[in-house]
C-alpha cells in the first residue's frame, strides 16, 4: 500500500507470486492422520482483548486503532510432523458480527504474506461489507513468520532493501543475483528468523494447517473463507487438505493451480504486458503522453526512459536516485488498478523531466517503507513462502524462463540479456506445494471465483482455469483491475458475494462491470 497521497491504496497484493495433508476435529477430512496430537491446538482459547501492539507497520498502527476490534494469539506447531515441538503464534484480529452470526469469515489479502489482520480491520468499513459483517464475524490473521506473528521473517539489511536486493514484485530479484547472492539470502533469512527450521515451514500447506487449526480455535466446525490473489492458492490448497471442513469459499483473483512456475511466470508477464498496453492507449487518448500518441510504440518509449537508470539513477527530492528496479517497481505497482493510472502517467511525466519523486514514492509504497527509512518484513515473508513452494529450477532453466517472460512482456525488458538463477537454489528445504494441486478433489461444496477480465496479476484465464478445477461458480468482473470482492465498491460483485457467502447461492456464468 503506498503512503503517497495521490496513489490511491491497494490492499490486496502486490506480487502475486511468487510472482506462490493435515489433521482437523470433526467433520472427518479427506487425507491428514490421527487428529489427536492436534487436540490441544484445536481447542484453545483464544483471548480477545485490545489491539494496541499488534500494528507492525505505520499504515496498520491507525487502522488497528480503530473501536470494535478485537486481537488475539494463536498457537501453532511449527512442524506439523512434530506438533509437541517447537510452536509458532499468529496474530489474530476479529471484527465482531453485528446481527445474526452465521460464524467466522476468515480472509486473505494475498501477497503472499501481506498483513491479514488490517486486512480483515480495512474489509469491514467497505460500504459493501455491511451484509456481510452482520452475518459473519470477519477474521484476519498474519500468517507464519510475518507481521504480528512469531517467529518473524528477517532476511536482509535496511540498507540492502533500500538498494533494491529485495524486489516487492515477481522473482524478488533473481533475475539480477549471483550464486553467492542467492545462498546469501537463504542464510541470512535462516540467521535472521530463528534458523532453518523455522523458514522451512514457510509454505503454503503449512499455513492452511494454520487455517484449519484457526476455523477450529474459533469454535467453527466448517471454514468460510475469502482469499484475494495468493489468498486463491491457500483455498485452493485447504480445498484439497481439507475439503469437508468448507462451507463456503469466495476466491478472488484466482491463480491456476495447473501451471507451475514457469507457465504461471509467463501467464502473469503477459497479463502485465496487456494493462500497460491498455495504460498506454488511454495515455495517448488524452494527450501529453510520456509514452508518445502512438501506443504501438509505448514499449519502446517505455525502454528509452528506464534503461538509462540502470547505470544512472535520476535525482528524487531526497538522498536517494531512482533506479532501473525501482522504477519498475513503481509501474507495476501502479498498474494493479486503473484507478493508479493518472497517477503512473504523473510518475512517467515527471521521469521525461530528469525527476522520480513520484514513481519512488510509489515503489517505497510497494514495500511499506516506514518514514524512517527502515522496512517491514512481509516482502521477506512472501519470498520465504516462494522459497517453500514454487520447483526449483537450474540457471539454465531459470534462464531459458526468463526469456520466455520477457517475450511475453517486453515493457520489462532491461536490454541486459543476463543469464538468472533461482533465488531459492540453497534453501534448506525443498519445495512442498507441487504442481498440480487442487484436482480431483472430492467432497467439496460449491465455492465460487471472482475473476476480472483486466487483471494484471492474475490474469482472467488463470480464475476460469481455478473454477474448472475446483467445479466453482464463476462471477466474470469486466474491468481493469486486480481482484474486485469489496476493494472495487461495485454493488454487483458485493451483493452476489454476499448472496453467495449468506444463503450459498451460487452464481451461474454471473457477469458485472466495474
Amino acid at each position: 500500500m503506498s503512503r503517497h497521497p495521490r496513489l490511491r491504496p491497494l490492499i490486496t497484493s502486490t506480487v502475486l507470486l511468487g510472482l506462490l495433508a493435515g489433521c482437523a476435529t470433526a467433520p472427518a477430512t479427506a487425507g491428514g492422520s490421527d487428529p489427536a496430537p492436534l487436540a490441544a491446538f484445536h481447542t484453545q482459547e483464544l483471548a480477545f482483548g485490545p489491539c494496541a501492539g499488534y500494528a507492525t507497520t505505520e499504515l496498520d498502527a491507525p487502522v488497528l486503532g480503530a473501536d470494535g476490534l478485537e486481537c488475539a494469539r494463536l498457537t501453532v506447531p511449527l512442524d506439523y510432523d512434530d506438533p509437541a515441538g517447537r510452536t509458532a503464534e499468529l496474530g489474530v484480529l476479529r471484527v465482531p458480527a453485528t446481527g445474526d452470526r452465521i460464524g467466522s469469515l476468515v480472509v486473505n489479502p494475498g501477497g503472499p504474506a501481506k498483513p491479514g489482520m488490517s486486512y480483515a480491520a480495512q474489509l469491514a468499513g467497505f460500504p459493501g461489507s455491511d451484509r456481510i459483517t452482520e452475518r459473519f464475524d470477519l477474521v484476519g490473521f498474519d500468517m507464519r513468520g510475518t507481521g504480528a506473528s512469531t517467529p518473524t521473517v528477517d532476511c536482509f539489511t535496511d540498507d540492502e532493501r533500500r538498494d533494491d536486493l529485495l524486489m516487492a514484485t515477481f522473482l524478488f530479484g533473481g533475475e539480477s543475483w549471483s550464486e553467492d547472492v542467492t545462498r546469501h539470502a537463504a542464510a541470512s533469512c535462516a540467521e535472521g528468523s530463528g534458523g532453518a527450521e523455522v523458514i522451512s515451514h514457510l509454505g503454503s500447506r503449512d499455513t492452511v494447517r494454520d487455517m484449519d487449526v484457526l476455523r477450529a480455535a474459533l469454535g467453527d466446525d466448517q471454514l468460510n473463507f475469502l482469499g484475494a490473489s495468493y489468498g486463491t492458492r491457500l483455498g485452493a490448497v485447504y480445498a484439497e487438505t481439507f475439503p469437508r471442513n468448507v462451507r463456503s469459499m469466495v476466491l478472488d483473483g484466482g491463480m491456476d493451480p495447473n501451471l507451475g512456475i514457469r507457465d504461471r511466470m509467463v501467464q502473469q508477464y503477459a497479463g502485465f504486458q496487456r494493462s500497460f498496453d491498455a495504460m498506454a492507449t488511454a495515455c495517448a487518448a488524452a494527450g501529453n503522453c510520456p509514452l508518445g500518441d502512438d501506443p504501438q510504440q509505448a514499449t519502446a518509449r517505455f525502454q528509452e526512459l528506464v534503461r538509462p537508470l540502470a547505470d544512472d539513477p535520476v535525482p528524487t527530492g531526497g538522498d536517494r536516485g531512482l533506479t532501473y528496479r525501482s522504477a519498475v517497481e513503481a509501474v507495476l505497482f501502479a498498474l494493479y488498478s486503473q484507478d493508479n493510472w493518472p497517477t503512473l502517467v504523473q510518475g512517467l511525466t515527471e521521469l521525461t523531466a530528469g525527476r522520480g519523486d513520484l514513481l519512488l514514492a510509489i515503489r517505497d509504497g510497494a514495500h511499506e517503507r516506514r518514514s524512517d527509512g527502515s522496512y517491514p518484513t512481509f516482502i521477506e515473508g512472501a519470498f520465504a513462502t516462494h522459497c517453500n513452494d514454487r520447483e526449483r529450477l537450474t540457471p539454465d532453466q531459470e534462464t531459458a524462463m526468463r526469456r520466455q517472460m520477457l517475450r511475453a512482456a517486453p515493457f520489462l525488458d532491461d536490454g541486459r540479456g543476463s543469464g538468472a538463477r533461482d533465488g531459492c537454489e540453497h534453501w534448506p528445504a525443498g519445495p512442498t506445494l507441487g504442481s498440480p494441486y487442487a484436482t480431483d478433489v472430492d467432497g467439496l461444496p460449491q465455492t465460487l471465483v471472482v475473476s476480472v477480465t483486466g487483471d494484471p496479476a492474475s490474469p482472467h484465464e488463470g480464475g476460469v482455469a481455478l473454477a474448472d478445477t475446483l467445479g466453482s461458480g464463476l462471477l466474470t468482473v469486466e474491468g481493469e483491475r486486480h481482484g474486485a470482492v469489496l476493494v472495487a465498491g461495485n454493488a454487483c460483485v458485493d451483493d452476489v458475494v454476499a448472496d453467495y457467502l449468506i444463503d450459498l447461492t451460487v452464481p451461474d456464468d454471473a457477469r458485472c462491470s466495474l
